[in-house]
């Protein structure tokens, strides 16, 4: 990361724009202050391609879907015409097009542009991280220019929500390799905001789409800054240099009597917890993972590590889901005894030095966690605390992303996901045996027979009662056999200019750096 002076004179030089938004906070008269928001995450995306993973769950300024989410998530039309149809069988879905929609370039959307994006998810020469999210589809075809028709294998439920992917132009990819095109880092989409530039490691910068077909954003360019650090984000923050940014909950409890400022806190599905290797001899024992779940206090990490900015975990759906199973609930202050008891019916018994041992084998291990992430090293503190108590060593380690993923089958990792729209969306590839050791889905290669069959259960289902069954015994299963240890549903917190109008909370997914984050419907954002 480049030095602070660095960074802030390259933000400011992009243009006089940016200029006025950064270095004069309270220059509300200046027009081009007025018409500019500069906005600050942690995580910078390596595309900007739908197909290989931008924008999965849509508000991509850039790009939009067949569908998109409001306010509430709730589905509503956006390059669709209107919600699309579904048979009574549940394996046609017919869309007719929004008609009058152009691409950045000019282009016009048509029904080729759509089947294009969709079957190159699906074509196994594509890198897509999204193709076993889409398996349910036999075909996708065009009957004209304004329709598309997808045929399922199977019903499936939770289908229209898929359609959020963004759509790309199929003249600007066809013929090119897709994984390699530069396409991938100079997009065209149909959304709000057309890129007019990215730095790595630095910054998107993004115009108005003034010929958008749901009307011209009410402001003229968005910078969305790429600030990796939690401690450095903060100190910028601090200096006047974004209008909304994304903070660790701490840090943002810090902006609550700065003046200007107001500090959001959203409801998410979005859980952290320790990711356990089933490969490993210690974190791959059944007893110690049950014993750490039982002993970890997490409602001392909601209340010391997020500031109260959160709720303790016990499984992947989130408590405010109409699919959550109440019966996997457990001690959210922890039960140090229960767990000591589990450990020494396993045969794991304390040495001189107070960490359990079997076979020869110490009860010790790494726990690894994103050294940029605040929120994350805390928490990996507060588990080591805890699983010291009942005679376990665990070992905290700050590396990066780099360094992390070809450790992952043999170390524990502090690991966030979580999405608020759909049982199946994630947990189908983080929990199902048949993504075991496939990059960030199931990094521990957990098998669990009985979770594979749920998982499953719940994508044939298209019945609500069924799939709630479904996913009852997914999250029992996972309660009696855990490949993680649940810690915490977090609140996303963001501090924003008390000068900004329009900012729209809604309940967010674990994804939400450019996409998906307090800013996803900013083209509505004004200054006042």
């Amino acid at each position: 990361m480049r030095p602070l002076a660095h960074r802030l004179t390259a933000l400011l030089t992009t243009s006089a724009l940016v200029l006025a938004a950064c270095s004069h906070p309270d220059a509300a008269g200046s027009s081009a202050h007025a018409r500019t928001f500069v906005v600050a995450t942690a995580g910078e995306p390596d595309t900007l391609n739908p197909i290989l993973g931008f924008g999965t769950d849509g508000a991509s300024l850039i790009f939009d879907g067949l569908v998109a989410r409001d306010a509430t998530n709730t589905l509503v039309p956006a390059l669709a015409a209107q919600l699309p149809t579904v048979s009574p069988d549940g394996k046609t879905i017919t869309v007719p097009l929004r008609p009058g929609v152009a691409f950045h370039d000019g282009s016009p959307l048509t029904s080729a542009d759509v089947v294009f994006t969709y079957r190159s998810v699906l074509d196994p020469s594509v890198d897509s991280t999204l193709r076993s999210d889409l398996d349910m589809i036999d075909r996708v075809e065009a009957p004209d220019a304004t329709t598309v028709t997808f045929t399922l294998k199977y019903a499936y439920a939770p289908f229209l929500q898929r359609l959020v992917l963004g759509i790309v132009p199929a003249a600007a990819l066809q013929g090119q390799d897709v994984n390699t095109a530069a396409f991938n880092r100079q997009p065209i989409g149909t959304g709000p905001y057309r890129l007019t530039s990215w730095t790595p490691g630095d910054r998107l910068v993004l115009a108005a789409n003034t010929a958008y077909y749901g009307g011209a954003p009410a402001n003229d360019t968005v910078v969305v800054a790429f600030v990796g650090d939690d401690n450095v984000r903060a100190q910028r923050a601090r200096a006047g240099e974004f209008d909304a940014v994304e903070l660790a909950p701490k840090l943002a409890s810090g902006f609550g009597d700065v003046a200007g400022y107001a500090v959001h806190r959203v409801p998410t599905a979005d859980y952290r917890g320790v990711m356990l290797p089933m490969g490993a001899p210690v974190t791959g024992d059944l007893a110690v993972r049950r014993a750490l779940n039982t002993a970890v206090d997490r409602a001392a990490m909601v209340t010391g590590v997020l500031g109260g900015a959160g709720e303790p975990a016990f499984g992947p759906v989130p408590p405010g889901s109409a699919y959550a199973e109440p019966s996997v609930v457990g001690t959210a202050g922890g039960d140090v005894a229960a767990a000591a008891r589990e450990l020494d019916a396993a045969g794991w018994t304390a040495g001189a030095d107070g960490v359990r041992a079997k076979g020869g084998q110490r009860a010790a291990f790494i726990l690894m966690y994103p050294a940029a992430d605040s929120l994350r090293k805390e928490l990996a503190l507060a588990v080591v605390a805890d699983a010291e108590k009942v005679g376990v060593e665990v070992t905290p380690e700050g590396l990066t992303w780099d360094a992390i993923r070809p450790r992952m089958k043999d170390d524990a990792l502090i690991m966030g996901y979580g999405t608020p729209y759909d049982p199946d969306f994630v947990s189908y590839k983080l929990f199902g045996g048949q993504f075991a050791g496939q990059g960030y889905f199931n990094p521990g290669s957990y098998r669990n027979a009985a979770v594979d069959r749920a998982l499953q259960d719940g994508r044939d289902h298209a019945d609500p009662a069924a799939r709630k069954a479904a996913y009852a015994v997914f999250q029992q299963q996972l309660a009696a056999d855990p490949p993680w240890v649940f810690l915490t549903y977090l609140q996303h917190t963001y501090v924003v200019r008390d000068t900004v109008n329009g900012v729209t909370p809604r309940v967010e997914a674990h994804e939400h750096d450019v996409a998906n984050s307090l800013w996803w419907n900013i083209a509505s954002w004004t200054r006042r």
